[in-house]
């Protein structure tokens, strides 16, 4: 699929979305607003597990279009065993692209060997975080590392059936004796549907949040499913409103797990459903 030679206008006709999407006013600064009430601005960012069935230049194509100007790459567009030729050149591919590469995740760490690879992946390819789950003996070997390159560790959250950290609480039991930059990326979707609100827990661990996974699910607990973000129960303007009040400064990274195989309709339906959700926040 190739997305880069459509104009807005016929990209949104062809995805067939609704006037919300179609009417959503982007921000002239690409995907970053302001609420006036902080005057902070919140960045909007793209995780590209989103868009796992399209190769990277056709991923890319899409943040484009969307101005999603933020990702952080899922290994099946950059491989966690790349040699560092290969890191370097995709590196600059997203660059030359006009995007920002400051992540990669979820990345998992079950070996000292993993951490010590995730951390020089994460440095050739000039990142600032990496949203990963370690296991936590290995955390000491992660804090040392995270003190020798400064790049910080958000870990995931994956909510029910996650046995070691399935909310933001329990990432916190295991980290709040380390280095400050070992922190969380808050998976608000899941933290839901175990039960917590995300919106809280982004207040509670404020000064440690460093990436966020944007979504909507169709229910609370282990069935929940996700949804077009919009669509489901969470109260996505509360939480927005929260990292405006924390005056969060990381990537608001869309997660959207939805539709595999074609997912570029219900990420633009999310995105534009996000920007309308800021802008009335910015009125």
């Amino acid at each position: 699929m190739k997305y880069n030679n459509f104009s807005r206008q016929d990209f949104l006709r062809l995805m067939g979305l609704g006037t919300l999407v179609a009417t959503a006013p982007i921000a002239s600064s690409a995907s970053v607003y302001s609420a006036q009430r902080t005057n902070k601005p919140l960045t909007l960012g793209l995780a590209s597990y989103t868009l796992r069935e399209l190769s990277l230049p056709d991923a890319l194509a899409v943040a484009k279009r969307l101005k999603l100007n933020h990702i952080a790459l899922k290994s099946m567009h950059l491989p966690l065993d790349s040699s560092p030729e290969e890191i370097k050149r995709v590196a600059q591919q997203v660059k030359d692209a006009g995007v920002n590469l400051y992540g990669a995740g979820v990345v998992y760490m079950k070996s000292p060997e993993e951490v010590d690879n995730a951390f020089a992946y994460a440095k050739m390819a000039g990142m600032s975080v990496i949203i990963g789950v370690p296991n936590p003996e290995l955390l000491p070997r992660v804090e040392e590392k995270v003190k020798d390159t400064n790049i910080k560790l958000a870990i995931h959250n994956h909510g029910p059936g996650d046995k070691v950290y399935p909310s933001p609480d329990s990432i916190y039991e295991h980290i709040k004796d380390y280095d400050q930059r070992i922190g969380f990326c808050i998976d608000i979707g899941h933290t839901f549907r175990i039960g917590q609100d995300p919106a809280a827990k982004a207040k509670q661990y404020a000064d440690r949040l460093y990436d966020v996974h944007l979504k909507d699910v169709d229910k609370r607990g282990a069935e929940g499913r996700p949804l077009e973000i919009g669509h489901g129960i969470m109260n996505i303007p509360a939480f927005m409103q929260a990292l405006q009040d924390i005056s969060y400064s990381g990537i608001v990274g869309i997660e959207y797990e939805k539709d595999g195989k074609d997912p570029v309709p219900g990420l633009a339906e999310s995105a534009g459903y996000i920007r309308g959700v800021l802008d009335g926040m910015s009125a």
